[in-house]
């Protein structure tokens, strides 16, 4: 009895959430105005896309120092990443505030979040100096596993242990956020003048085949930017949720 007692409030809730998901879902199908998806935006929503307008200034900060050489358009470029991480931090404190998650939020949390801590943190590492093609075929391994890491948590968020709140008790691998470290290190290179067209970038480079300076030569920090992404797919690297 008692098993019965304790399994009826959870599938209870879990109906209830999936009633509240399949009418937020109607709410943007059932609208035919021109301007129905802005116009059922909600506010936690709002705030999700600010995230995705930071990485989205970082990006074309990194563009505008490499055609100007400016180090302000840099250093814009570096801190860019950590306004988003502010934002993606709030949306779902205002979610919870609002009650009112949604599906749509869930999928803009982690396109927001590919663009402010995938695609802007690696295209950072090709401006200050990881330009090698191998470079570039590590970076974009990075990118693409950050995207992976986010697919898989959406399609099985559901199934991580929580604990008696609801809150999921680990993430599966590194959370793409945790590319701001990276960021960091960037940040203090770029203070100390370790980036190319200064002081170069530290460790230099190992040639693994064919002539220096060819497509064979790589950066030795480019195989940190592999081994996070590595650590984002892992499915045994358990990360406690603070």
């Amino acid at each position: 009895m008692s098993q019965i007692a304790n399994s009826q409030p959870t599938s209870s809730t879990h109906s209830v959430k999936s009633e509240s998901e399949h009418a937020a879902l109607h709410q943007y199908q059932d609208d035919e105005g021109h301007f129905s998806l802005v116009r059922n935006f909600r506010l936690a929503d709002l705030v999700t896309i600010m995230n995705g307008v930071c990485g989205s200034f970082s990006i074309f900060s990194s563009a505008r120092y490499l055609l100007t050489n400016d180090d302000d358009y840099l250093w814009s470029a570096l801190g860019f990443p950590l306004a988003g991480l502010m934002f993606d931090f709030f949306d779902g404190k205002v979610a919870r505030w609002r009650n009112s998650s949604s599906m749509l939020g869930q999928e803009l949390d982690s396109l927001a979040d590919l663009i402010s801590f995938g695609v802007a943190p690696a295209l950072l590492a090709f401006v200050i100096g990881l330009r090698t093609y191998l470079d570039t075929v590590l970076l974009t391994c990075f990118i693409c596993c950050g995207l992976a890491r986010l697919a898989r948590f959406n399609a099985t968020v559901a199934l991580v242990p929580k604990d008696s709140t609801g809150k999921a008790r680990y993430f599966e691998g590194l959370p793409i956020p945790s590319s701001l470290g990276l960021v960091a290190v960037l940040s203090y290179w770029t203070k100390q003048g370790w980036i190319e067209g200064k002081e170069g970038i530290p460790g230099g480079t190992v040639t693994l085949w064919g002539e220096e300076g060819g497509r064979g030569e790589l950066h030795v920090v480019s195989v940190v930017f592999g081994l996070w992404a590595a650590a984002m797919v892992s499915k045994t690297l358990r990360v406690p949720k603070p």
